[in-house]
């Protein structure tokens, strides 16, 4: 059974908790499908070419039709042209987004908490507050967790925390409603509020 570490005040071990079962055994392909939705979801989608009928210009045809002995041209903003339009070139009304079910994006949310928890990287404490809403105090809540980078999951962000953790470029700070799969599996660590862990646990 995986497990999860239980932090005390000064961040040291201080038990376990099991997840539920419902967690062990999720197939990772859904993890890779709502990964891949949510990344399309964040494309900008601000590629634009132009058509020939969208070039300025080229109103005047080029030369006479006949009797040059070359080919006929209406145009000069032709797609065969320099400086002409594109053809079937990309625009900006494409929808790049993949659709996942709700059952999906929650299994893929299970599944990237169970394998946190297998690492040993899962971190459950009673509360995550920085009163004095200093970045350093942030860094060194953190300087415990033998992690790259980590998530922190709060379930109500207030200002002085939100200021605390702006600035660290090795945490990302987020409130419950925004914890998904894609998050979850971004981070080497996850350290979450013990009230945010029971609510996720008991939701399955």
């Amino acid at each position: 059974m995986s497990k999860a570490v239980v932090l005390n005040d000064k961040l040291e071990k201080s038990g376990e908790i099991e997840l539920p079962e419902s967690f062990q055994g999720i197939n990772p392909h859904n993890q890779y499908l709502y990964i891949k939705s949510y990344q399309a979801a964040l494309r900008a989608n601000s590629a634009n070419t132009k058509t020939r009928a969208e070039v300025s210009g080229g109103g005047k045809k080029p030369w006479r039709q006949k009797g040059r002995g070359g080919a006929r041209a209406g145009s000069t903003r032709s797609p065969i042209w320099v400086g002409g339009g594109v053809a079937h070139g990309p625009k900006a009304n494409r929808n790049y987004n993949q659709k996942v079910n709700k059952k999906q994006k929650k299994l893929a949310l299970m599944f990237a908490i169970n394998e946190k928890a297998e690492n040993g990287k899962l971190f459950v404490v009673d509360s995550v507050s920085i009163e004095s809403g200093k970045t350093k105090d942030a860094a060194n809540f953190l300087k415990g967790i033998d992690a790259r980078d980590a998530l922190v999951v709060k379930e109500l962000i207030d200002e002085k925390t939100y200021l605390a953790f702006r600035n660290l470029q090795n945490a990302y700070l987020v409130e419950q409603n925004e914890l998904n799969g894609y998050t979850a599996a971004a981070f080497d660590a996850i350290v979450i509020e013990k009230s945010v862990f029971e609510a996720l646990t008991k939701e399955v």
